[in-house]
């Protein structure tokens, strides 16, 4: 017998379902949000799937394909898997449509044919774009479509070896009434890309939009349905952008490339850590340097902080590229332990560049950077600093820090203040060239920077 189908109603703006229509949607509480939808209600019956033992043949790394993008290749894990589905977020205008007809320019210079699917450009502007970034090839075929199936019936006649959908907002499956970009059509038209790329073994590679908080437009499922989720971050103000992933199921999470946006096109950065501090000011109180890891990749970043005396009961508490909750413990653990007053003055935090760091790390390099503000006493110019600092005031471990030494000795840094504990777990020789100096405590940390 054939499925039975059964009426429910969607809220455009969350992908809530309703057995019946409310006016108001009860868990993001929009009004007049929820639209009648046909539900299918699915009868079981004998399963025609074949089922495999977890042993056996099949199970090799699959052969990527290389883009020559070599940052681009370190965020996806070495390359783009075949049928794997990629999604591209990102604020407009930060160069995610630059990045992928750069992508596809590198694809089509390998002999691939490759099909670039814009529901947001005509073919016209698609070429402006490639003109400007110097980009010519007959491999690289555009279809100006916003219709899924339509997209689908293209990639069957001309058979590309890559995908690329700009963006997945403005496509629409023929199946669903609903407006493109509403939940349901971004659902259902990743739906049809996935199935289209785990049964054909095309990589297929979607831009998405992102919301005013950051996050990629649509449904949340939209993340959990494909392989891999990049964001691209950057200012608009500021030539580099940072491409980071956030999940990878061929890869390592939390990798990131770093890209200069240039007129041509965006470059790639091959040293991030001395981009990062080209413009240091030196001999400036509030400035420290932290060797941070950023998936596989250490990157050294300077840590700047501004203490100023603020009118009592207005004090501001800022961080830029930082957890602001961190910064507000951290405040609190130096008054608490060594002291100091602070809940009279504005504090300001910034993460050189705008990248933006995560890791308990940094806690050590906000610490010094704030004392020397307070202090108005500069930290030497060649020492690094790398900790997690605990409510008690101690400094506790972090992982990877021989990478991190070794990145501070590659571009010349002379001291390194890290935790005891992680002193101790350095392998003989490691410290070759760098005075190591070990601390405990932020006591201490005081007494070895600003005493005397």
């Amino acid at each position: 017998m054939p499925p039975k189908e059964q009426k429910i109603y969607i809220c455009t703006a969350c992908g809530h379902e309703s057995r019946k229509w409310l006016g108001r949607c009860p868990k993001c509480g929009e009004w007049d949000s929820l639209n009648e939808q046909k539900k299918l209600k699915i009868r079981t019956g004998r399963s025609t799937t074949e089922v495999f033992p977890l042993t056996g043949d099949g199970g090799e790394e699959p052969v990527r394909l290389v883009t020559g993008i070599s940052e681009l290749d370190r965020t996806l894990g070495g390359g783009i898997v075949p049928g794997s589905m990629v999604l591209i977020g990102g604020d407009p205008g930060i160069g995610k449509s630059t990045l992928i007809l750069q992508l596809l320019a590198a694809l089509a210079g390998q002999q691939h044919k490759v099909l670039y699917a814009s529901g947001e450009e005509s073919v016209g502007q698609i070429r402006m774009r490639a003109e400007r970034l110097n980009v010519r090839s007959d491999h690289i075929l555009l279809a100006a479509e916003n219709s899924v199936q339509a997209i689908i019936g293209l990639a069957a006649e001309v058979r590309p070896a890559f995908l690329a959908v700009d963006s997945i907002q403005t496509m629409f499956s023929e199946e669903v009434s609903s407006a493109p970009g509403s939940v349901t059509q971004v659902r259902e038209s990743a739906s049809l890309f996935v199935n289209l790329a785990k049964r054909t073994d095309l990589p297929i590679i979607l831009i998405g939009h992102v919301t005013k908080d950051g996050s990629i437009a649509g449904p949340r499922v939209l993340e959990h349905m494909v392989d891999t989720v990049l964001y691209f971050e950057g200012d608009s103000g500021q030539v580099f952008r940072v491409l980071r992933t956030v999940k990878n199921r061929f890869g390592s999470t939390n990798e990131i490339g770093v890209f200069e946006m240039k007129e041509s096109g965006l470059a790639e950065v091959d040293n991030p850590s001395a981009l990062f501090l080209a413009e240091r000011p030196v001999n400036v109180p509030g400035s420290v340097v932290m060797p941070s890891i950023e998936g596989t990749r250490p990157i050294l970043v300077e840590v700047q902080a501004l203490v100023s005396p603020s009118s009592p009961g207005s004090a501001r508490r800022t961080a830029i590229g930082a957890d602001p909750q961190r910064l507000a413990l951290l405040t609190a653990v130096l008054e608490k332990k060594i002291g100091v007053t602070l809940f009279d003055h504005d504090i300001f935090l910034n993460i050189a560049g705008g990248i933006r760091i995560d890791e308990p790390a940094l806690d050590l390099g906000v610490i010094v950077a704030l004392l020397s503000s307070l202090y108005e006493k500069v930290v030497d110019p060649t020492t690094v600093v790398c900790g997690e600092v605990g409510l008690a005031g101690e400094i506790r471990a972090v992982g990877q820090m021989e990478q991190r030494l070794r990145e501070a000795q590659r571009l010349g840094f002379k001291t390194f203040l890290m935790p005891e504990s992680s002193s101790r777990q350095l392998e003989a020789g490691a410290a070759k060239g760098i005075q190591i100096q070990p601390v405990r405590s932020v006591h201490e940390v005081v007494e070895r920077l600003f005493v005397g």
